[in-house]
């Protein structure tokens, strides 16, 4: 699992999708976007993403619907749920349902890419422990997930 971070975007706002994916690929992410829920089970069909980042208010879809169908479909995959209206039943309710992270906006380059990076350390460690506990080869673990200091995390921001 050292491939690098496929990270789906879904927002409704054109300018927060961009702005994502400038710094997620600038982290040498494979990065996608999506706005509607067509489009994201359409592009988790072609391709699982390790990492979703999915707004809560959407005009055409709830986010928490869609946080309920990603978990169910796809549980592999880690979802943040970033959101300019946060509340704490939402925030309880992203949690209880399945989300990794719940961070609120404005968010900026580096906490987009902390959320990102601790979402794939965690899905890395849920992995390498689910196959161990089958008696599996465990899929081997980057220098990302093991924490040594010299270590490089799996997204990083790269230099100008």
């Amino acid at each position: 699992m050292n491939h690098p971070a496929k990270i789906l975007i879904v927002d409704d706002e054109e300018v927060v999708r961009l702005s994502y994916a400038r710094i997620l690929a600038s982290s040498q992410c494979e990065v996608k976007q999506a706005w509607t829920w067509v489009q994201v089970a359409q592009a988790m069909q072609d391709d699982r993403f390790d990492v979703v980042l999915l707004d809560l208010r959407m005009p055409d879809m709830d986010g928490m619907q869609v946080l309920k169908l990603l978990k169910a479909r796809w549980p592999d995959s880690e979802v943040i749920i970033i959101t300019g209206y946060p509340t704490l039943e939402t925030a309880k309710a992203a949690v209880t349902l399945g989300a990794y992270d719940y961070l609120t906006k404005p968010v900026g380059p580096e906490q987009v890419i902390e959320a990102a990076n601790a979402a794939m350390l965690h899905k890395r460690w849920a992995l390498h422990n689910d196959a161990e506990s089958h008696g599996a080869a465990a899929p081997a673990l980057s220098p990302a997930v093991t924490g040594r200091a010299s270590d490089k995390p799996a997204i990083q921001r790269k230099s100008p």
